[in-house]
């Protein structure tokens, strides 16, 4: 899957945290880098590794 800054994606669920929505800022060679558009960790910047993203919800213009 082609990730680039501005993408939102879908990342999945986990036992510390809901799927939720996430803006891409940064595109890392293991991970990227944003923050998360919705549920309880909504404005918190993460890094989550590529295997937790499920897919995109939407492309950057």
């Amino acid at each position: 899957m082609q990730l680039k800054e501005g993408d939102v994606v879908v990342i999945r669920a986990a036992e510390d945290w809901p799927g939720h929505l996430f803006r891409i800022d940064h595109v890392f060679d293991d991970c990227v880098g944003g923050y998360s558009l919705t549920g309880p960790l909504e404005g918190e910047y993460g890094e989550p590794e590529f295997a937790l993203v499920l897919k995109v919800h939407h492309r950057a213009g």
